[in-house]
């Protein structure tokens, strides 16, 4: 896998202040994507054991809510594994914090994938311009979905995520 940035104590893409990774790699190719920088999965530089102990480091202090997994595409083929097996590693060795991921996918084409399991809460579908509202909390269009991850598995239908 390959990143681009990893940002600390952010507030905007996900509940409270978080750790976000940057990943490279994204097929969506969405008109006037923020980060078109981060659409080639052979851009950004190799993420390594520094790097995820950076994450583990920043996932240490109290005020950390959690993680964000954005980019580019989380669930872009080149990513996915990798992601998945991270996601899997921070919610063993922290299981209060909250795993957010963002995907240009639909939750419909994402059911069935392991990393679901790991996640809290998945922002899906494609960034559309022609829907874009600056007023949106945690999207930048209206066709996106901040879904509750667990209650749409238990409940076998997308279940949006509340705010805390």
């Amino acid at each position: 896998m390959r990143y681009h940035n990893i940002t600390k104590d952010d507030m905007r893409n996900g509940d409270g202040l978080r750790v976000v990774l940057w990943v490279a790699g994204c097929s969506h190719g969405c008109r006037e994507c923020q980060n078109p920088i981060t659409w080639d999965p052979k851009g950004g530089l190799p993420f390594t054991e520094k790097e995820k102990e950076e994450i583990f480091s920043e996932l240490e202090k109290d005020y950390i809510s959690g993680i964000t997994f954005s980019g580019g595409d989380p669930l872009h083929h080149a990513n996915v594994r990798d992601v998945t097996e991270l996601a899997k590693e921070i919610r063993e060795k922290y299981p209060e914090k909250t795993i957010w991921l963002y995907t240009g996918s639909l939750w419909e084409e994402t059911l069935g994938m392991p990393i679901l399991s790991c996640l809290d809460v998945m922002v899906d579908g494609e960034f559309q311009l022609d829907k874009k509202d600056n007023q949106l909390h945690w999207k930048g269009s209206s066709n996106q979905r901040v879904i509750d991850v667990k209650k749409s598995l238990s409940a076998g239908k997308v279940v949006l995520y509340e705010e805390t």
